[in-house]
């Protein structure tokens, strides 16, 4: 127990004539103040005296005769803990602002009232510092030789005991980094080296007890032990000892007195207490978390007025204990939960108060509230929200409003509804009229727009995506789509929240806000030096530099050169996103690839392009691509030479482009339109994206096709860890001005962790019925669904489905397809044992096929895979488990049937 006393003992007061006191030096004197050379003072005549336990010796010089007491000496004394310090002896006499004489400058220092108020002042000082667990001011006498008195002033302070090492023992089930995090978070400081205070280690306990509660150890106990330590004075260890108890989890929930809602709706609106369901390892659940229930009963409670229960209820919930487990670290509990429903109420008058700036005539149609319909809170809500929007456009960031209800036979003062009317039945087709609140608040306007953080990427490069103007009206809405263009770039960390987005109104003004952007630079620089091995490239050496930030003006700049086993690639290309620093963009490209598909042949292109693009609407953009390419096919495999399959198939020469030199030369021009709202490029959880394009190959080059395609992808966020993504795609490419037969390397396929994860490159598509080598369609469909779980960080768990089919001419899409096999047709009638070779009829039809049965025509995968984020290469990296449950028909790049279950790496993502 730390002790608040003051004890002044021997005090003396001689009435001696008033003295002048010294006034305080302004720098700390040194810890004790003894006489000058005491060795070779004089004995003193009268008694001498002791500080700190030190002989006191006589001064060189003595006071007046006849004066008052005076003080002689001042010192901090630490007996009670060996007398050494923890903190500096020069730290305590900083507070200490009594000061003693100077006999060698004949200096003398009266000890009188002032010189009392001085030291209980000292005593305030140095209490307040908070490093003392106890402390007294000792007066003691000392005589001179000339009978003056002086005054020994001893601080005697004991220091309260410093923590040097904290330790939590007994559980396993919150770690120390989650400690530390959450006491930063409660304000809470427990660091090395700082006083040991007991207010802060109850407070300590009662945190790791909530803890333990979230985790669904409603009977933790939480206790501490301080012991010394080795190493000097008042030094302790604090050890937190947890015991855990049984781990309380929900087995069921019985929910009591409803009628409307569905005891199955009601536990589905819990998010935090609720039995653990079949995906209970995604979605949580299970364990009881009694701080949590209030959340989840609100929770209820809106799904009630949502459905027009106004006077809805939950009361106090009632745990029953069902059973421990036999190792007794579980315990089954059921909730019962008692619910007052309480009648429909159906909306009466609506109407707003308080706006002046909006007509009400302009808000009503804001609100799905209609006269006679059954009242929804979450149509105020959405209301609200559109609300705010329309004011925040034009500058009243402080719009707020709020629904007064008054219910049909409420108290016309209060609002409140009777008990009476809380029950069933009372009131024939209640009623319930709303009004609106509205406080518009002021209009503001920007002051300033400042961004803090971007090391490399120059300002005009953010302030063009900007939509806000130093100036005008600070447009909310204009500031959400700022954020998101920028967010879109990739640049920097995605900005969230009021860190990263700050409003300040501005010091001095009126009406006038500060926006500040905190920028954290993302590296969009890839310089790859190495090798590797890739589905697509097989094994592979590479020199590599791309960046999407060339320089930090926004722009692109690819260089590569990647030589391997299956692919080679040389690449310069630039895209600028601002041309002629106007909103258009500009690009080129220069290449030369060369890809083999494994069982296939080899494709050689050499080509370049020219992009231009220009905004058409929000996020929406037209670009018109230009691309000037010759392809080349070798390394066929033997098998396509077979005559049977050239003969099967008579326009699969043209195709390969056999006997036609090898080669195609394309010149095609591909207009395309891109309506993209995604929120990021690399892991995105929200927004959509729409593609149309068309590949017109018809200026010059001898191969001429048009290939229209459409693709559409969707990002929805389920919390603030999962998300879900889907995407349809469709392709169609024909034949136009003269060319009939398009090469294979233009042919549509699927298969690839770009298009259907479980399947290899290409091997989804029209095959030939005998070898199995696919050739190719003109048209396919594609689907893809990806459920995203946030692991910790850059890590992500996506669980995919996969489905696709490509069909070619003459042929439609459809859910089945037929399963052809060769006829082997019989021999000859007349034929002669004895010859070489059979006699045949000239009649003969040679190779038949017939129908033997049904499959699917949707070629399925499904699985998961691990996608993590390599801040170095700048891309996403991708470990793949797939299982193909519909792969009838389907070979893999050696020719044989398609595995049930594959693994893979990749990188990138598939959409």
């Amino acid at each position: 127990m730390r002790k608040f006393v003051l004890r002044v003992l021997a005090l003396v007061v001689t009435t001696a004539g008033a003295a002048s006191a010294q006034s305080p030096s302004p720098a700390p004197p040194p810890a004790t103040q003894i006489p000058e050379n005491p060795a070779q003072a004089p004995t003193p005549a009268g008694g001498g005296g002791t500080i700190c336990g030190v002989p006191v010796g006589a001064p060189r010089a003595l006071p007046p005769e006849g004066s008052g007491p005076v003080i002689y000496l001042i010192a901090p004394c630490f007996a009670k803990q060996g007398g050494s310090p923890l903190v500096e002896p020069e730290t305590y006499m900083y507070y200490i602002q009594l000061r003693p004489s100077l006999p060698s400058q004949g200096t003398w220092v009266p000890y009188d009232e002032k010189a009392e108020q001085t030291m209980l002042e000292d005593f305030k000082r140095l209490w307040a510092t908070n490093f003392l667990d106890d402390l007294a001011i000792e007066v003691t006498d000392y005589t001179f030789s000339n009978g003056v008195t002086g005054k020994l002033v001893t601080y005697h302070m004991e220091e309260r005991e410093r923590v040097k090492v904290v330790s939590y023992e007994g559980s396993k089930k919150i770690d120390r980094t989650k400690i530390d995090e959450k006491l930063k978070e409660e304000n809470i400081q427990l660091r090395l080296d700082s006083f040991l205070d007991e207010g802060t280690v109850r407070r300590v306990e009662t945190v790791l007890r909530g803890m333990m509660a979230e985790k669904g150890y409603q009977a933790a106990e939480v206790t501490h032990a301080i012991t010394p330590v080795a190493g000097g004075p008042k030094l302790v260890n604090v050890t937190f000892n947890i015991a855990e108890g049984p781990k309380v989890k929900i087995r069921s929930i019985e929910w009591m007195g409803n009628s409307a809602v569905s005891d199955g709706a009601l536990t589905r609106k819990m998010k935090e207490n609720k039995p653990r369901g079949l995906f209970g390892f995604i979605t949580g659940g299970g364990t009881y978390k009694e701080g949590k229930l209030e959340e989840d009963f609100d929770k209820v409670v809106e799904n009630y007025r949502n459905k027009g229960y106004i006077t809805a209820r939950v009361g106090q919930p009632e745990v029953k204990v069902l059973e421990d487990s036999a190792d007794k670290e579980t315990r089954w509990i059921q909730l019962r939960i008692p619910v007052t429903e309480g009648q429909r109420y159906r909306v009466g008058e609506f109407t707003f108060e308080g706006n002046t700036v909006v007509k009400s005539e302009s808000l009503r149609p804001l609100f799905k509230l209609r006269q006679g319909e059954y009242y929804s809170e979450k149509d105020i809500r959405k209301g609200m929200d559109k609300a705010r929007e329309v004011y925040g456009s034009g500058g009243y960031m402080e719009f707020t409003g709020f629904p007064d209800l008054r219910p049909q036979g409420a108290d016309p003062t209060t609002g409140e509804v009777p008990e009476s009317l809380a029950a069933e039945g009372p009131l024939k087709n209640p009623t319930v009229d709303v009004t609106m609140r509205i406080q518009e608040g002021k209009q503001y306007f920007v002051n300033r727009i400042t961004f803090v953080g971007n090391t490399t990427t120059r300002d005009n490069v953010i302030r063009r995506e900007i939509r806000l103007v130093e100036g005008g009206l600070f447009n909310t809405e204009a500031l959400k789509y700022s954020i998101k263009r920028l967010n879109q770039l990739g640049y920097f960390k995605a900005l969230e929240g009021q860190n990263d987005i700050q409003v300040d109104k501005t010091a001095g003004k009126d009406n006038t806000v500060d926006v500040t952007l905190k920028f954290e630079e993302q590296n969009r620089n890839q310089l790859t030096f190495g090798a590797g091995v890739s589905q697509w490239e097989g094994f592979f050496g590479q020199l590599a530099f791309q960046t999407a930030n060339f320089m930090g003006r926004g722009e692109s700049l690819t260089l590569s050169m990647q030589a391997g086993s299956r692919a080679q690639n040389y690449q310069v290309a630039f895209t600028e996103p601002f041309l002629f620093d106007r909103n258009m963009t500009g690009g080129v490209d220069v290449y030369k690839r060369s890809l083999q598909y494994i069982g296939y042949y080899t494709q050689k292109s050499t080509g370049g392009n020219l992009l231009f693009g220009f905004p058409v609407a929000d996020f929406s953009r037209m670009f018109v691509n230009y691309s000037f390419e010759q392809v080349k096919v070798t390394d066929l495999n033997s098998a396509f030479n077979d005559p049977a399959l050239l003969r099967r198939n008579p326009f699969l020469q043209d195709s390969l482009l056999i006997g036609q030199g090898g080669s195609r030369t394309i010149s095609k021009v591909v207009p395309s339109f891109v309506h993209n709202t995604v929120d990021q490029p690399i892991f995105p959880t929200t927004g959509r994206r729409y593609t149309a394009s068309i590949d017109l190959a018809v200026l010059g080059g001898n191969t001429n096709f048009y290939k229209p395609r459409l693709e559409g992808i969707w990002y929805f966020r389920q919390s603030n860890r999962t998300s879900v993504g889907l995407r349809a795609q469709a392709e169609f490419i024909a034949p136009v001005m003269g060319t009939t037969n398009l090469p294979i390397f233009e042919k549509l396929f699927l298969g690839g962790e770009y298009s259907m994860r479980g399947f290899d490159i290409r091997s989804v598509g029209p095959s030939d019925p005998t070898t199995g080598l696919v050739l190719g369609g003109n048209k396919s469909i594609l689907f893809n669904a990806e459920y995203l779980i946030t692991i910790a960080g850059p890590v992500r768990l996506v669980l995919f489905y996969d489905a696709g089919q490509v069909r070619d001419e003459g042929e439609s899409f459809g859910m089945k397809e037929d399963i052809v096999q060769q006829v082997i047709p019989p021999p000859p009638a007349l034929s002669d044992p004895f010859a070489s070779t059979s006699l045949t009829s000239p009649d003969d039809p040679g190779t038949q096929f017939e129908t033997v049965g049904r499959r699917s025509a949707f070629k399925t995968s499904t699985g998961a895979e691990i996608r993590f984020f390599m801040p170095v290469l700048n891309v996403p990296f991708r470990l793949i488990f797939a299982m193909n449950p519909q792969r009838g028909g389907v070979l893999d790049n050696n020719l044989q049937p398609a595995k049930r279950f594959t693994f893979r790496f990749a990188v990138g993502s598939t959409f």
